[in-house]
């Protein structure tokens, strides 16, 4: 098929996932309890074997530049990376504009990779794909750019950006950002694409894309905003059904699995996806594995009288005589003594005391529950004590904060 190089967009501030964004970029943002979000695109990539990476970032990108640089390491013998891409002001005085932008201020790594392809992935995304099957595609389409669809009920299709295609059901006639009446798929009308922000181009095209949209006063500079747009108007695009796409170890439940963690109900329920006896989406096949660091850390213990009911505890925790249910737990976690988690996720560090009850709540880094406390029971007590509460009734704490007894 050719050379290619894979691009992820990481640079996203993530505002609708604040507190969890406060001191880091969204695709740093943990999850699962062993992970990062942008370990997916990176583990989807990496399985498909395209192992020329480069991240481009920007917003408060340390803790994300870290993670690469310590857990992407790839064999530099045989030329392969993952490459964490700040922004360099290459094409004048001004930090990354949009998407688009970024890959334009980026156009030295096109340059030297010389690929015939270039796969564009988001970084904030949870799914498994195998992207040589999309790039596969792509070839055989002649357009382009390829775009990624998902199909989803052609009613909740508003949320999304939508892809209408012509009447062989490949080529794309309109891309509508959140179309209040969503157009359905030719061969299920119930249905409808949204794009899942992932995309192959021919080199040449993306090029030349970019070049016009650098060009263009008017224009927000984004990929899903601007550049798809432009390509579907001069009739070089097509869809790419995420249905077609075969991931070795898949099961019948989580095959299509694909969620956009953007917001903070999101993020909680993608969780929640995670730990049932049968998962919605399975961490565990190994055929198509998640890559991440492994922390240097003793497994999770369990003192005589826990209860652990359907949840994730991860290495370094101890849970004292207490219980959870329904719970990611991530690293070096303490649950005291007749404590209750319910349908939580705590992230590393975070030392819940005794007699405490978390119910539906999110707590970052770091953060010290002390004994007799409740969160998430009581929202506007949660408020009150500076918490944060979604829309959805989650309770947010963020990196360290201070909870008060």
């Amino acid at each position: 098929m050719g050379r290619v190089l894979a691009i992820v967009l990481a640079g996203g501030e993530g505002k609708r996932l604040m507190p969890l964004t406060e001191d880091r970029a969204k695709p740093a943002v943990p999850f699962g309890g062993s992970y990062r979000l942008i370990d997916f695109a990176l583990s989807n990539l990496v399985n498909a074997g395209y192992l020329q990476c480069a991240v481009l970032t920007q917003y408060k990108s340390h803790s994300l530049d870290r993670h690469i640089s310590l857990t992407w390491r790839l064999s530099s013998l045989l030329g392969n990376y993952v490459t964490p891409v700040p922004a360099q002001q290459r094409r004048g005085p001004n930090w990354y504009l949009g998407s688009a932008d970024a890959i334009y201020q980026s156009m030295n790594l096109i340059n030297d990779a010389k690929p015939d392809y270039i796969v564009v992935f988001g970084a904030d995304h949870v799914y498994r794909m195998d992207a040589s099957q999309m790039v596969q595609a792509h070839a055989d389409s002649g357009a382009g750019v390829t775009v990624a669809g998902i199909r989803v009920p052609r009613k909740d299709a508003w949320q999304f950006g939508v892809i209408k295609t012509a009447e062989d059901g490949v080529a794309i006639s309109e891309f509508l950002e959140k179309p209040a009446d969503p157009p359905g798929l030719v061969d299920s009308p119930e249905e409808s694409y949204a794009s899942m922000g992932n995309y192959v181009f021919s080199t040449e095209v993306l090029v030349e894309a970019l070049e016009k949209d650098a060009a263009n006063p008017a224009s927000r500079h984004d990929m899903g905003g601007d550049i798809i747009p432009m390509l579907v108007e001069e009739g070089r695009a097509s869809v790419y059904d995420f249905k077609r796409n075969v991931v070795p170890g898949a099961t019948d439940r989580d095959r299509d699995y694909w969620r956009d963690v953007g917001t903070l109900d999101s993020y909680h329920e993608a969780h929640l996806d995670l730990v049932s006896r049968l998962p919605i989406f399975n961490l565990y096949n190994m055929q198509w594995p998640i890559f991440t660091s492994n922390s240097q850390l003793p497994g999770a213990k369990f003192s005589q009288g826990a209860s652990v009911r359907d949840s994730i505890v991860c290495a370094g925790s101890i849970v004292g005589p207490a219980s959870v249910e329904q719970s990611v737990i991530g690293t070096q976690n303490f649950v005291g003594d007749g404590s209750y988690v319910q349908r939580s996720v705590l992230l590393d560090g975070v030392h819940i005391g005794k007699g405490s009850v978390v119910r539906n709540a999110i707590i970052d880094k770091n953060v010290v529950v002390p004994d007799e406390t409740l969160i998430g029971v009581d929202h506007a007590e949660d408020r009150r004590r500076g918490f944060a509460v979604s829309e959805g009734g989650i309770t947010v704490l963020g990196k360290g904060q201070v909870v008060k007894p």
